[in-house]
């Protein structure tokens, strides 16, 4: 498998978990309670499966091996795929700080989780969109099999040490359960 056909895997998997997302954004706007657990378990995909994993993959090693071939990090559209990785991160952060709060019942801190939701939702959908139908085709261009081979192996060795061995697939299963935070 190419490392793109892998990472656009790895992107349906977080499509899975944003329509559990705007699921509970449209419950919270319907003035449904927040289920706190289910956006807690959210928060812990997006922070390790979505960026320690898969925006690792795609940071430390597929943007670097693009810039080899000629594709510039610092502008075009590999900048913007590291500017709106950290702006996810901004709304991740943000989702996790109002917590505490929404948990206790604070309206203002349950329509900030709900905010920055729908806010992030709607960033990862468009950046999915890009990478996958821009940035991928690219890289398959412009960056020679054997190339890709050891693009592989160093994903493999990121699910292993930087994340741990099994966290990967704990997500997998996390998105085959539909009682978790998939509840249809």
């Amino acid at each position: 498998m190419k490392p793109t056909e892998e990472l656009k895997h790895e992107h349906q998997i977080v499509l899975l978990i944003l329509k559990a997302a705007e699921r509970e954004v449209a419950n919270i706007s319907g003035g449904g309670a927040l289920h706190v657990d289910e956006v807690e378990k959210m928060v812990d995909f997006f922070q390790n499966f979505t960026d320690r994993c898969h925006h690792a993959k795609e940071e430390k090693h597929l943007f670097p091996s693009l810039q080899q071939h000629g594709l510039p990090v610092g502008s075009g559209p590999v900048a913007v795929m590291l500017a709106e990785h950290e702006e996810g991160r901004k709304f991740v952060r943000a989702i996790n700080g109002a917590l505490p709060e929404a948990k206790k019942g604070a309206a203002k801190s349950v329509e900030e989780v709900r905010d920055k939701l729908a806010a992030y939702i709607g960033l990862l959908r468009q950046h999915i969109q890009k990478e996958d139908n821009v940035l991928f085709p690219m890289a398959d261009k412009l960056i020679p099999a054997d190339e890709q081979q050891i693009l592989s192996e160093a994903f493999a060795r990121i699910e292993a040490e930087e994340i741990g061995e099994g966290t990967h697939e704990k997500y997998h299963q996390l998105v085959s359960r539909p009682r978790d935070i998939l509840h249809n």
